[in-house]
C-alpha cells in the first residue's frame, strides 16, 4: 500500500483527537470532574498522532504478522513515550507523567501496563482500523482534502507556539525575579488574570508537573515575598525602636531643662528673699 503525505496528516489528527478524548475520559472519571489531558489548548494528544504515523510507516511489511506487529507496536510506542517523557522533562525541568510506582517500568517514564495496550492497539491500527479509515479518506477529493488538513495544521501549529507561550512564561518570570516585591506581586498578578484557567487545567491534567513546574515557582514566588515582609518588618521594628528612643532622649532633655529652669528659679528667689 502507498501511503501518501495527505493521508499521513489525516491519520495524525485523527489519532491525536482519539488519543485526546480517550485520555480525557479516564483522568476525567479518576477526578470525577471533566478534565482536559491535552498538553494543548486544542482537542489533541499529538504523541498517539506520531505514534500511529510511525506505526502506519514501519509495519506495513508487517501488516499479515500479528505477532510481529504487536511486539513491534510496542517497541515504537515505548521508546516514543520514552523519549517524549525525557525531553519534555528537559524543557520544563518536570515530569509530565510518572510510572514509578507501576510494576516493571523503565526510570518512571514507560511501563508493561501501558506498553501491552499500546501493542494490542498497534496490532489493531496495522491490521484493521487504518485500511477502514484509508478507505474513506481516499473517497475525499484531493483539493477539499489539502484544504481541510491546511486550516487543521495552521491551527494546530498556532496550538503549539501559544502552549509552549504559556508554560515557558512561568520559567522565564523566576529568571526574572529581582529583589522587588511591586515587580513579584505585578507578575502574578499579570499570569492570575491572564492565564491562570490555562495553568489550572494543565495542572488538573498533569498532577505532577506542579510539583516542579508551577508550585515551584509559585512557592519561589511567596518565599520573596515573605522575605521582602520580614525586611519590611524588620525595618518597621527598626524604625519604632530608633523613635522611642528618640523620644525618651528628648523627655530626658526636656526634663534637664525644667530641672535647671526650676534650680535657676529658685536660686533667683532666694537671693530675692536675702536681699
Amino acid at each position: 500500500m502507498i501511503l501518501k503525505v495527505e493521508n499521513l496528516i489525516a491519520l495524525f489528527f485523527i489519532y491525536s483527537i482519539a488519543g485526546w478524548i480517550m485520555e480525557s475520559v479516564n483522568i476525567s472519571i479518576r477526578n470525577k470532574k471533566i478534565t482536559n489531558r491535552g498538553f494543548l489548548v486544542g482537542p489533541y494528544c499529538p504523541i498517539y498522532g506520531w505514534g500511529v504515523v510511525l506505526i502506519t510507516i514501519l509495519l506495513q511489511r508487517y501488516h499479515e504478522d500479528i505477532v510481529a506487529t504487536f511486539f513491534l507496536s510496542i517497541l515504537i510506542c515505548g521508546t516514543l513515550e520514552y523519549a517524549t517523557s525525557y525531553f519534555m522533562e528537559k524543557i520544563f525541568k518536570a515530569r509530565w507523567w510518572d510510572y514509578s510506582t507501576r510494576k516493571f517500568n523503565i526510570n518512571g517514564r514507560i511501563c508493561l501496563e501501558t506498553l501491552i495496550p499500546f501493542g494490542i492497539a498497534g496490532t489493531a491500527i496495522t491490521m484493521w482500523i487504518n485500511p477502514f479509515l484509508l478507505k474513506y479518506i481516499n473517497m475525499i477529493p484531493v483539493e477539499i482534502m489539502q484544504i481541510i488538513l491546511g486550516v487543521i495544521s495552521i491551527l494546530f501549529i498556532v496550538d503549539i507556539i501559544v502552549s509552549f507561550k504559556i508554560i515557558l512564561n512561568l520559567k522565564e518570570m523566576s529568571r526574572e525575579f529581582k529583589d522587588n516585591t511591586d515587580e513579584i506581586s505585578n507578575k502574578v498578578k499579570m499570569i492570575i488574570k491572564k492565564k491562570m484557567v490555562l495553568y489550572r487545567r494543565l495542572v488538573r491534567a498533569f498532577p505532577r508537573i506542579k510539583e516542579n513546574v508551577f508550585y515551584s515557582k509559585w512557592d519561589e514566588i511567596k518565599k520573596k515575598i515573605e522575605e521582602s515582609k520580614e525586611e519590611i518588618a524588620i525595618k518597621i521594628d527598626n524604625s519604632k525602636e530608633e523613635i522611642k528612643n528618640k523620644i525618651n532622649s528628648s523627655k530626658a532633655e526636656i526634663r534637664g531643662m525644667l530641672d535647671t529652669s526650676k534650680k535657676n528659679y529658685q536660686r533667683l528667689h532666694r537671693k530675692k528673699e536675702e536681699k
